[in-house]
């Protein structure tokens, strides 16, 4: 009696480029699948769930591909450790986008393997090792740069209005409120009248309460 051979659980992924690639009647998606199927049952792999990005540019970033993200989502949930692609332009197209891609899989432990058996994941290629290297610095500068032109961007807003970001003051959230506050500090109110005057005008903090006098010190400066 033969013995039965144990399966390793895998995932496949697709993804087409173009609109005109979608749809029950065409080709690209039926092929990738058929494709990952038939690798999966000649090398001993039993596929418990699929993953397809339709419509997707191969440059696009992976974080923003749904299809993707779900996969990373399966990944983080249970023990499946590989994904099974028709090919390593099906991933990406860009190689700095795939080598990312790629980058983090391997972080979570994953093997990524095309359907003629080439496992982009392997460590073992100084080549692949050096993309990836590359790639991972390119990601990393990225995001550096990212972080650099936003502090610039709340710099230029602090030097322009006094202020970036936290609470705003009465003056931009109640200007009306501030514009009586003032008007009756002019004509030599107290600050407790102040409060007063303005609660009974209708003019109350967010709880709806009569504010209370440091409140109206800050109001009227």
């Amino acid at each position: 009696m033969a013995r039965k051979r144990n399966l390793v659980s895998a995932v496949g992924y697709m993804r087409t480029s173009s609109a005109s690639n979608v749809g029950a009647d065409k080709d690209s998606e039926k092929r990738q699948r058929a494709a990952i199927e038939r690798f999966a049952k000649a090398s001993g792999f039993a596929l418990v769930d699929w993953f397809y990005d339709p419509a997707v540019s191969g440059a696009d970033p992976i974080e923003s591909r749904p299809g993707f993200s779900a996969l990373l989502d399966r990944i983080e949930d249970n023990g499946v450790k590989t994904v099974i692609v028709e090919d390593a332009s099906r991933f990406a197209r860009d190689l700095i986008t795939q080598e990312l891609g790629i980058l983090a899989l391997i972080k979570r432990g994953m093997t990524v393997i095309t359907t003629s058996g080439d496992v982009l994941t392997d460590s073992s290629d100084p080549s692949r090792t050096m993309m990836r290297q590359i790639a991972g610095s390119f990601a990393q500068y990225e995001k550096a740069r990212l972080v650099a032109k936003l502090k610039a961007a709340r710099d230029r807003k602090k030097a322009a209005t006094g202020k970036c970001g936290g609470r705003k003051s009465y003056a931009e959230a109640k200007p009306e409120t501030v514009a009586l506050a003032k008007e009756l500090r002019g004509r030599r109110m107290s600050l407790r009248k102040i409060s007063a005057t303005l609660a009974a005008q209708g003019h109350l903090t967010a709880n709806g309460r009569q504010y209370v006098a440091s409140a109206v010190q800050a109001m009227v400066g």
